[in-house]
């Protein structure tokens, strides 16, 4: 039951002082009204007439002569040592009462009374499931966190005094102190020559896609992305008016001569592209087509949009700069991620820009985001400036790259004639290629039956290809093999038959 004390009773018992009513009546018929609508239920003991009398702003009598009314009308009862308590519903006759209409909230109104548009393009293609074992697409293993750690710095931070002031007020712009932070790790780490200007610090890579396309695109504009691309980036792209066109992709990343051919014949705004490891197929762009990219970028006037989506996670010693670094023309527009290895609430996305560009794209991000996440950041310039950031990359891309061996190794046993797969230089996922004729649909319907889940997002199947993206950063080495081999068990259910 709640307390008399958690309900509004100023707004609900509103006084009209030119009403020929008397005052003591109002509020019985406010009571009353206020039952009907659904706000006070059955059993409810309302305020001591001190209380309620206080409330109002009215004389203590006035209260008493309206519980009185109400106890006349049997809406009420005064039980010893209780109170005044509703009795909604056990009234013996109906009660007119000086209201128009009642109606009742207690439900909500399940349509709006007004017109929108609606979209499908924004679906949730996301699912759930309750089995025990879920594969995605290539997340990080949130079991290597090393809480303890992050928990002990935020704390610090929040206890500082230097950073009450910070936390008083809104700040847009983000961190300085990251930003420096930041801005020298992506230099050293991604061959990047930037400064605060030139970043701007976002929620997510899906809010920087936002915000990049919101500002960027005008409704029709032409937009390239690969055949096989991310389903989020579509979405939004779409969403913000974009004419999505498809571009093929090949064991060298995207088709740059196909991106020509089309630039020569109509107006392209934007390509967008996962270079370094291309979504969700995983290849690497070729140096030869990056540079050709660039140039084409810069003689036809389109914009990069790089996503660098998993740029934290590879195997290799040296590995592929992002086009941003060897961008002279002011074509691409880069997004990316930091701290994916870390709890999600320590997480970060980030554009680089070129600052008129920049100094724009603050304007709506002041809308959209203004009050930012001013503690988070200072905990990751911390961890930045110490050197944690790389010494836990380090400590975890060790277990992510045994884990690609173990997944390459189990499909080498379970699968090795049903499907091919190149190992990976970099990410979280392998991109399967499935040499047999199989319904990957009925395949996932038959895995869930044997608790494990496989959702429709990593399936990719057409007349051309029947393929599927497989994720092992979130799985240990014990939990990868139940998850092969239930695949292995259920894979005779699903293949298409042939005479």
């Amino acid at each position: 039951m709640s307390s008399p004390a958690e309900i509004p009773y100023r707004s609900l018992i509103q006084i009209n002082n030119n009403s020929t009513l008397p005052v003591y009546r109002q509020i019985a018929e406010r009571i009353i009204d206020s039952v009907q609508r659904g706000y006070l239920s059955a059993g409810l003991r309302l305020p001591g007439t001190r209380i309620l009398a206080k409330i109002l702003g009215l004389h203590r009598n006035t209260i008493v002569a309206a519980y009185e009314e109400l106890e006349k009308q049997e809406w009420v009862e005064t039980i010893p040592n209780k109170g005044t308590v509703l009795l909604h519903g056990m009234h013996k006759s109906p009660v007119k009462i000086r209201t128009d209409k009642a109606t009742s909230t207690a439900s909500y109104p399940n349509a709006a009374g007004f017109t929108f548009s609606q979209t499908n393009i924004l679906d949730n293609p996301f699912e759930l499931s309750d089995c025990d074992y879920v594969l995605n697409d290539g997340s990080p293993d949130i079991r290597l966190i090393q809480i303890s750690d992050l928990s002990q710095r935020y704390s610090a931070n929040l206890k500082r005094k230097s950073n009450r002031k910070k936390l008083s007020g809104y700040n847009q712009e983000g961190s300085e102190y990251f930003k420096a932070n930041l801005c020298n790790y992506l230099n050293l780490s991604r061959g990047l020559h930037i400064s605060g200007k030139n970043l701007l610090i976002t929620r997510s890579t899906e809010m920087s896609v936002y915000i990049t396309s919101r500002i960027l695109l005008a409704q029709g504009d032409l937009v390239l992305v690969g055949t096989l691309g991310y389903f989020s980036v579509n979405m939004i792209l779409q969403k913000n008016g974009a004419r999505i066109q498809t571009v093929p992709i090949d064991n060298d990343g995207i088709d740059v001569d196909y991106i020509q051919r089309i630039c020569e014949k109509q107006q392209v705004r934007m390509v967008y592209i996962t270079p370094h490891h291309h979504y969700p197929t995983t290849v690497t762009l070729s140096p030869q087509r990056r540079m050709q990219l660039l140039n084409l970028a810069a003689e036809y006037g389109f914009v990069i949009l790089e996503d660098d989506y998993d740029y934290d996670f590879h195997y290799n010693k040296s590995p592929v700069l992002p086009l941003c670094s060897a961008d002279h023309k002011g074509m691409v527009v880069y997004i990316g991620a930091l701290g994916k290895s870390l709890a999600p609430g320590f997480r970060t996305g980030f554009i680089v820009a070129p600052e008129n560009l920049m100094a724009e794209m603050r304007k709506y991000l002041g809308i959209i985001d203004r009050q930012g996440d001013i503690l988070m950041e200072q905990v990751l310039g911390e961890m930045i400036e110490d050197g944690e950031i790389h010494r836990y990359m380090r400590k975890s891309l060790k277990v992510y790259q045994e884990r690609r061996d173990h997944l390459a190794a189990l499909l080498s046993q379970y699968l090795a004639d049903e499907v091919e797969f190149e190992l990976p230089s970099g990410g979280l996922a392998v991109w399967l290629k499935w040499k047999k004729q199989i319904n990957l649909f009925q395949l996932s319907k038959s895995c869930e039956k044997n608790n494990l889940f496989i959702p429709k997002t990593l399936l990719y199947q057409d007349k051309h290809t029947s393929a599927m993206r497989l994720g092992f950063g979130n799985l240990s080495k014990e939990e990868m093999e139940t998850c092969i081999s239930i695949i292995h068990k259920c894979l005779p259910t699903a293949l298409i038959r042939t005479s």
